[in-house]
């Protein structure tokens, strides 16, 4: 099957509100045909981010949210209000939640059903660290996050979602796995996708995250199990970041 390349910048805790908004003219001006474009600003900049991609392809979406849709949860935001000011998706489970701010598969669960809920994309992030890659638990550990993360998800819901597969010794650090290496764990994360999903496994994108750059995004989005790549440091120079959307054309 074919899936359509989603490219999209997770741009964490940067850019003031001009910077933000430069930066998402800038992506909007370089977006190509035949593939999904994000980009994910920090919450305070989503509503004027959102006003420079009107009229674009490029999605608007968030870093995380919270489970529960309105009340007494000081400091959240929920995925209807992440809808409500034009989101599109939701980064959710990324390694930095969880190993920065106690998130569980049980939490990522919850959040992924919200976004759903919300008529919003989940990107669902997975990954090992290096020690549990040293010992060999590589699968083990993104198995469990798989499948703590959609569980109770219907097959149709898991094939319209999207994963990103990030090792998280690769987050930041300047060092990328392998094409061998990602690839091989991209199959085994849509072999376990078809266990739980049966057909519906080969709509669902699973991209690739981890010092994602220029030189090495075509090597990459050229494996036939990852379906685009999830950027961090790279995203948030525009011309390194339409580099990579060119690649993955």
């Amino acid at each position: 099957m074919s899936r359509v390349p989603f490219i999209c910048g997770n741009w964490k805790l940067n850019k003031t509100l001009s910077e933000a908004v430069a930066l998402a003219r800038a992506v909007a001006a370089g977006a190509a045909e035949g593939v999904d474009v994000g980009v994910a600003p920090v919450a305070t900049a989503l509503h004027s981010v959102a006003g420079a991609l009107g009229g674009t392809p490029v999605l608007l979406g968030a870093q995380n949210c919270y489970h529960q849709d309105a009340g007494a949860f000081t400091g959240e935001i929920s995925p209807p209000l992440l809808a409500d000011v034009g989101c599109k998706f939701v980064i959710v489970g990324h390694s930095e939640r969880r190993q920065l701010f106690g998130e569980t598969d049980e939490g990522v669960n919850l959040k992924v059903k919200a976004v759903l809920d919300a008529g919003l994309l989940p990107i669902v992030c997975v990954g090992e660290t290096i020690d549990q890659r040293k010992a060999g638990d590589t699968m083990k550990v993104v198995s469990a996050q798989v499948k703590g993360g959609l569980k109770g998800l219907a097959p149709e819901q898991i094939g319209s979602l999207v994963l990103a597969y990030e090792p998280v010794w690769a987050i930041g650090t300047g060092l990328t796995a392998t094409t061998d290496q990602a690839q091989q764990v991209h199959a085994d994360i849509r072999a376990l996708l078809r266990e739980l999903a049966g057909d519906e496994a080969e709509r669902a994108r699973i991209q690739y995250g981890g010092s994602v750059k220029p030189s090495n995004a075509a090597a990459l989005l050229d494996q036939p199990d990852i379906d685009g790549a999830l950027v961090g440091g790279a995203a948030l120079k525009a011309e390194d970041f339409v580099a990579i959307i060119e690649a993955a054309v």
